[in-house]
């Protein structure tokens, strides 16, 4: 007999046909007629329920039919005769895969706090939560690569070991063979990386973007969505020390089509989550309500998930530059009355909470901010003109500010002047020399060209309504973690 994922099962099966499902027991309960047993294979959120008359099944059998325990059951699907479920299935015969010893096994039906269930990342998929999670996870990756394929994208594979730091922020986790106790020493003393693999000093990659951009100047248009890594020694629930990211590339593009690629993206991404999604979504915006519950007043979200998610897609995002964001800050409530943990004024990288009044309180809706000072943002961006001969003080820069989230987006139009770029890597420290292969793209052909990048977890835990970004990511890796 076939087996069917418990997800089709519950779609197409009919009463009265003979079915094997398999999976793990969630719940099981004795009356004084039946035993009843939720079973969950992790396609989908809902159990299916199996019964056997009290009786039925040898005691021994039904010493090892715990929770955790892994089970085939074959029977007949019935019209189920309790609340919750409308059909189940009556067995006629069990197969014991694996037991879970309930002394032992630490899943048990109860609720258990995130913090935990961070400690056995191995056993958390088997939980609704994090089987949700995932689930969502892989959706939201297949609607990027949809995405982009539809709209004749590219998929670029970049390096993952580079000897180059597309942020400069020296913040990188070192690749190297040489001898951790005894590496071998230049005449100066310092480690001579010539003698390693690759014969000079190498990293793990923060972003694939420089390299997107030699794609995007010969391909019209890639994308890149792979693993970065920033040693950045944070602990906060918004930072990873291995992520994922998404970043696209378009060439003839500017700051107003890339503003457009990203709002277009990220809406029809997240609507593909909430039709593909929805018992998922329903199960986590039920959680979070009862989350929020628990919370002061005045720290509870004035949006449940799916309104959050409806939100997003529904709405314009509200598009302005950098100096009106900073001038309607300086002269909010909140700035008025000292509300604010970090003072706004122009020069300034906004906080969370900046972006987040932006969004919540003031415009009530998405926002796009551009044109960001020059002296905050990468050596890449773009100047715009103070004059047809002096570049100005801000660059053509744009970050998507999300609810509850802040930013979830930053991108900008590229620097495709080869003079301009050269002068702007001398401003900031960077020698021309060392990404030669970069400026040759604007010796050669250059072209105007634009793109962002866009946190892949960053993105899961917007859509699924969780508070930290270790918890939408199977196996996360932070400072004095590395487990699994």
């Amino acid at each position: 007999m076939s087996y069917l994922p418990i997800q089709q099962l519950l779609k197409t099966a009919q009463i009265g046909t003979d079915v094997t499902v398999k999976g793990w027991v969630r719940t099981k309960r004795e009356s004084k007629n039946a035993v009843f047993i939720a079973l969950n294979d992790g396609s989908t959120i809902n159990n299916i329920q199996v019964v056997a008359e009290a009786g039925q099944l040898p005691e021994e059998t039904l010493k090892l039919i715990t929770t955790g325990a892994c089970l085939s059951v074959t029977g007949q699907l019935v019209a189920s005769q309790g609340a919750g479920q409308a059909i189940e299935v009556k067995i006629s015969a069990v197969t014991i895969y694996g037991p879970a010893d309930p002394d032992k096994y630490p899943l048990q039906p109860k609720r258990h706090s995130l913090e935990f269930l961070r400690e056995i990342a191995h056993l958390r998929p088997r939980t609704n939560t994090f089987s949700a999670i995932l689930r969502i996870r892989h959706a939201l990756a297949f609607a990027v690569h949809k995405y982009f394929n539809d709209n004749g994208f590219f998929y670029l594979n970049t390096p993952i070991i580079t000897a180059s730091d597309a942020e400069g922020a020296g913040e990188m986790f070192r690749v190297t063979t040489l001898d951790a106790t005894k590496p071998p020493l230049t005449e100066e003393g310092n480690v001579d990386y010539s003698q390693d693999f690759f014969g000079r000093e190498t990293n793990l990659t923060v972003s694939g973007q420089l390299e997107g951009e030699l794609g995007a100047l010969a391909l019209g248009k890639i994308y890149t969505f792979g693993p970065t890594f920033r040693a950045e020694n944070s602990n906060t629930t918004r930072h990873l020390a291995e992520f994922w990211m998404i970043e696209p590339e378009v060439a003839f593009n500017d700051l107003e089509d890339n503003m457009n690629l990203a709002e277009d993206f990220v809406k029809t991404v997240i609507r593909y989550a909430l039709q593909h999604c929805a018992d998922d979504l329903a199960f986590l915006d039920n959680r979070l309500k009862e989350e929020e519950k628990t919370k002061k007043k005045e720290e509870q979200s004035e949006l449940g998930l799916l309104e959050k998610l409806q939100f997003v897609i529904s709405n314009e995002f509200v598009r302005l530059t950098y100096t009106d964001a900073v001038e309607i800050l300086v002269n909010s409530k909140p700035a008025k009355k000292g509300q604010f943990q970090y003072e706004v004024s122009w020069g300034v990288d906004l906080q969370s909470e900046h972006e987040r009044y932006l969004v919540e309180k003031h415009f009530k809706k998405p926002v796009i901010l551009t044109n960001y000072p020059r002296a905050i943002k990468a050596f890449y961006m773009k100047l715009d003109e103070e004059s047809s001969t002096t570049p100005g003080q801000t660059v053509r820069a744009m970050d998507v500010l999300f609810p509850g989230i802040g930013e979830i987006i930053g991108g900008s139009q590229r620097e495709d002047d080869f003079d301009k770029l050269v002068a702007r890597m001398h401003e900031v420290g960077i020698e021309p020399e060392a990404l030669w292969w970069y400026l040759d793209t604007r010796r050669f052909g250059s072209a105007p060209h634009a793109g962002f990048g866009l946190g892949f977890e960053r993105l899961v835990l917007f859509v699924t309504g969780m508070g930290n970004i270790r918890d939408v990511i199977p196996f996360p890796r932070a400072p004095k973690t590395a487990e699994f």
